[in-house]
C-alpha cells in the first residue's frame, strides 16, 4: 500500500473532488480529481481503488437524497445501462477507450453549446419546453452510459444528454442521478472483482482515504440544495460541457 506523502497530497484531493461531485456538483469536478490520483498510480490501479470509495459515497448520497428521485427515468435508463457494462466487461479489450472518450466527449459537447445557444445566443428568450420520456433514447443513452462507466469512465455524460433536457426540479434530476449511478457502481464492483482489479492493496489503500469521502459528498449536497432552477441548469450544463472538454482531451491524449 502507497505509505509515502506524495501520494496522500494526491489521493486527498481527488477523493475531495469526487465527493463533491457525488453530492451532486457535477462530473467536471469528478473528472478533475481522478487525474490527480492517475498522477501517483496507474490509472487502472486509480480506478480501482476509487470504486469501494465510490460505492461508499453513493450510499451517503443515497441517504441524503433518499426523498428524492424520478422513479420513470431510471426504470427506463437502467436496463440499457446494465446490457452497457455487460457489453463493457465483454469488449473492454477490443474497442480502444480513448475512441470512446473523443465520441462521448464531441457529442456531449455540442449537446451543451446547443443549450447555451438556445439560452443566452442571439435568438435567447423562446421557452423550450420539457422533453417527454421517450424510452428508445432513454435505452441507447443508458446503454451508452452503462458502456462508457465501465471501459472509459465516461458514464455521466451520455446520463447527462438525455436526463438534463426532461428538466426535473433539480433536487429530483440529482435524486434520480444519485441512485442510477448508485447502481451502476454496485453493478460494476463484479466483473472488477473478476478482473483482479479489487485485491487486498487497493482496499486496503480506499480504506485510507475513506474518512475524507462522506464530508465532501455532504458538502456537495448542500451546496446543490441551496440552488434555484435558473442558477441549478446553467450550472449543470457548465459542468457537463468541462467534463466533455475533459474527456475529449484524455481521448486525444493531450
Amino acid at each position: 500500500m502507497p505509505m509515502d506523502l506524495s501520494f496522500y497530497y494526491a489521493a486527498v484531493p481527488a477523493v475531495i473532488l469526487v465527493g463533491l461531485a457525488k453530492g451532486g456538483m457535477g462530473d467536471a469536478l469528478s473528472l478533475i480529481g481522478l487525474p490527480f490520483l492517475a498522477l501517483v498510480v496507474s490509472p487502472v490501479q486509480a480506478a480501482a481503488i476509487l470504486l469501494p470509495i465510490l460505492v461508499f459515497m453513493d450510499m451517503i448520497s443515497l441517504v441524503i437524497w433518499r426523498k428524492h428521485g424520478d422513479w420513470t427515468t431510471l426504470k427506463i435508463m437502467l436496463p440499457g445501462a446494465v446490457l452497457g457494462v455487460a457489453l463493457g466487461w465483454a469488449t473492454s479489450a477490443l474497442v480502444p477507450g480513448n475512441v470512446l472518450r473523443v465520441v462521448i466527449g464531441a457529442v456531449t459537447i455540442l449537446f451543451c453549446l446547443r443549450y447555451f445557444w438556445n439560452n443566452f445566443g442571439p435568438g435567447a428568450g423562446r421557452v423550450v419546453p420539457p422533453h417527454g420520456q421517450r424510452p428508445l433514447l432513454a435505452t441507447i443513452w443508458g446503454t451508452f452510459s452503462g458502456y462508457g462507466s465501465f471501459v472509459a469512465h465516461a458514464g455521466g455524460a451520455p446520463f447527462q444528454i438525455y436526463a438534463l433536457p426532461l428538466q426535473l426540479p433539480p433536487r429530483e434530476y440529482i435524486g434520480t442521478s444519485v441512485r442510477f449511478f448508485a447502481i451502476l457502481n454496485a453493478i460494476k464492483l463484479v466483473p472488477y472483482f473478476a478482473l483482479g482489479q479489487l485485491d487486498t492493496q487497493n482496499l486496503a489503500t480506499s480504506a485510507t482515504l475513506l474518512p475524507f469521502a462522506p464530508l465532501a459528498t455532504i458538502a456537495g449536497a448542500w451546496c446543490v440544495k441551496r440552488m434555484t432552477p435558473t442558477i441549478f441548469y446553467p450550472f449543470m450544463y457548465s459542468m457537463a460541457l468541462i467534463a466533455a472538454v475533459l474527456i475529449a482531451r484524455e481521448g486525444l491524449g493531450f
